[in-house]
């Protein structure tokens, strides 16, 4: 999932953007994406693996 900000400087909606993608992750990656001093994108990746018995396990990732 990706969301992509208007090239501003750091603002309340971006640092709402960025509280919100950690606030739903458990376990996984945020990344932002600067260009020319400016976050133009997150980027979030979520990583869910299965156990043996089929039930979703996030740990040991």
């Amino acid at each position: 999932m990706a969301v992509i900000i208007k090239p501003d400087p750091w603002s309340r909606d971006l640092e709402k953007v960025v509280r919100d993608a950690l606030k739903s992750i458990r376990f996984g990656t945020v990344t932002l994406v600067v260009q020319d001093g400016r976050v133009i994108q997150v980027d979030k990746g979520e990583k869910i693996r299965l156990n043996r018995t089929g039930h979703i396990d996030g740990s040991g990732i």
